[in-house]
């Protein structure tokens, strides 16, 4: 990508200038991979030049690191609002959207993250604790449920680790055969959850 001349410089408060560089490695990451996150990529889209990017993350692992976790919370948030209501109802809101197209990008990225990972110790810190939290926020939906009698479990951590790794065991193709896997499995976390949840098949289906 050829380096677009910066403009007149705008000087903007720290943490906005911080913010406003973290969500541009995010986008590039969540729709292109975090392999295209380097300081001047992301200089580029912003119009500055690469040393002021560098000037908030030295590192690029950093950013890297950043960008990933900014992008899984935003999808979080999204799938387990802070107060999600219903637990059957937000579990049935959660697989609509996971299972849906709408998801395949945040798929590949953490599929991406966990790839880089290995070689990337920052990285893996951030992966590491994005997955406890997600485990933690649909136990915890679990917990609410079990606990008013929606949901028939007795491990709530232990039934939200086996559907995030349905889920993730789902989207394992989604570089490369994920339209003749749809069909076949598209179904299986909802269906886990259900089976973990002691639900009837069918009760987590979206109207």
């Amino acid at each position: 990508m050829t380096s677009r001349a910066p403009g007149r410089r705008v000087r903007k408060a720290p943490a906005e200038r911080r913010t406003e560089i973290v969500t541009t490695a995010s986008r590039i990451g969540l729709t292109e991979g975090l392999e295209c996150v380097t300081l001047r990529r992301v200089a580029d889209e912003l119009g500055v030049q690469p040393g002021l990017v560098g000037h908030y993350f030295p590192a690029a692992d950093e950013l890297v690191a950043e960008a990933f976790t900014q992008a899984t919370m935003k999808e979080l948030d999204s799938l387990l609002p802070p107060e999600p209501g219903d637990p059957l109802q937000a579990f049935r809101r959660f697989f609509g959207l996971t299972s849906s197209a709408d998801f395949d990008d945040v798929s590949k990225l953490w599929l991406n993250a966990r790839h880089l990972s290995r070689y990337r110790p920052v990285l893996r810190e951030h992966v590491t604790k994005q997955e406890l939290l997600w485990c933690r926020c649909l136990a915890e939906l679990i917990a609410a449920g079990a606990a008013t009698g929606v949901f028939a479990c007795a491990d709530p951590w232990g039934a939200a680790a086996r559907v995030l790794v349905a889920i993730d065991g789902a989207s394992a193709y989604i570089n490369t055969s994920a339209d003749h896997r749809r069909a076949p499995t598209e179904d299986m976390p909802r269906t886990v959850a259900e089976s973990e949840l002691g639900l009837e098949r069918g009760m987590l289906l979206t109207d």
